[in-house]
């Protein structure tokens, strides 16, 4: 035999020489050129397991307030409320520019705990470099609270 006929009855019978990459072998009853993992299911299944949880338990907890919980409104229960005071002033007042300066504050510092976690966590593998991007981190978060210090955005009364 001749090294093409060779090549051609090993192509025929299902052979392949070592040079040419394996080809996927399609399963029974699916269509070859669509990828199908079933592992992909079996992976997230129980993240939809605790949705379809979550979502029954929420709801039945809504509904039953809504449905077994007692209404008796009155005048004082429909009366605007303010952290157990009375509310003073006008119905529609805006409130202080500096109560949202002050969240929006918090929000930043306590995402920068969030971000000390895992560097704390991995604090001997990340060496010199991981020390050096955390103090810079660091660094500039202190110096946006002295400058947040200096302006007075965290003194509240004014």
């Amino acid at each position: 035999m001749i090294a093409s006929e060779l090549a051609v009855s090993r192509h025929d019978s299902g052979e392949r020489s070592p040079r040419e990459p394996r080809r996927p072998q399609p399963v029974a009853g699916l269509h070859p050129l669509v990828p199908h993992e079933p592992r992909m299911l079996l992976t997230y299944l129980p993240m939809f397991v605790m949705f379809a949880i979550v979502l029954v338990i929420s709801s039945v907890m809504f509904l039953g307030g809504q449905f077994i919980g007692p209404k008796n409104p009155n005048p004082e229960k429909l009366t605007p409320f303010e952290c157990g005071n009375d509310t003073e002033g006008a119905k529609n007042t805006k409130l202080s520019v500096k109560f949202y300066l002050t969240a929006i504050l918090f929000v930043v510092f306590d995402i920068e705990v969030v971000f000390m976690y895992p560097w704390a966590a991995l604090f001997k593998g990340l060496g010199w470099s991981g020390f050096a991007t955390m103090f810079s981190f660091i660094f500039a978060l202190v110096v946006g609270l002295a400058y947040c210090w200096k302006k007075g955005a965290l003194e509240w009364e004014s």
